[in-house]
């Protein structure tokens, strides 16, 4: 399933089961760029969906190295004629990178942002230009957690590596200026999106 959730840029829905949404985002820009690739038990959803958007991809970008991101990686490799960009310490089979990336890179329209917490290797992708950014698994839709859609929070205790890190290096989100956060699990936060962060970020409330 895909939804175009910004003018040229689309959100496929691999998976939703109701207790889990796996997804990945593709971006129709001067080089079609997939962000994320799924399980590797959804890469079939992943090839329906991109050929209903009818755009076939020239550029994969890898966030981080979970499974539900980086699974479907060797499938994409073998069906599309891509270039590969991985975090410098994701754990991938070498064959199926062309390049490592680390903070500051500049991918296209994107400038990688580390954001570690989740995992180590965490990377958010920021777009300036066109107003948007691509969060990863840095935060979660509020909905993904039982609360109204339009915020975020932060991805559950038991699925990041370190809560702490991953609440404080949000900060570094707030360097770069979009109205659009896109997620991988909840509901993305299509406007506001950086003033919502920075709300979040700032909530004393928080548990320690």
């Amino acid at each position: 399933m895909h939804t175009e959730l910004l003018p040229d840029v689309y959100d496929l829905t691999l998976q939703d089961d109701g207790a889990a949404r796996y997804r990945a985002f593709l971006f129709d820009s001067e080089t079609p760029t997939l962000v994320d690739t799924g399980l590797p038990g959804t890469t079939d959803a992943l090839f329906e969906a991109v050929d209903a958007v009818g755009i076939e991809p020239e550029r994969v970008i890898i966030t981080h190295g979970d499974g539900d991101h980086v699974g479907g990686l060797e499938a994409v490799v073998d069906s599309y004629p891509v270039r590969t960009y991985v975090p410098e310490v994701t754990d991938v089979d070498t064959e199926l990178v062309d390049e490592r990336y680390a903070d500051g890179a500049e991918i296209g329209p994107f400038t990688a942002v580390h954001v570690p917490g989740h995992t180590p290797d965490h990377h958010a992708l920021i777009d300036e230009a066109n107003d948007r950014a691509v969060l990863g698994d840095a935060v979660f839709g509020a909905d993904a957690r039982g609360l109204p859609d339009g915020h975020f929070v932060l991805p559950p205790a038991v699925f990041t590596e370190d809560l702490l890190a991953a609440d404080e290096n949000l900060e570094r989100l707030l360097d770069y200026e979009f109205s659009a956060g896109l997620v991988f699990h909840g509901s993305s936060v299509r406007s506001d999106a950086r003033e919502k962060l920075e709300a979040f970020v700032e909530f004393d409330g928080k548990p320690e």
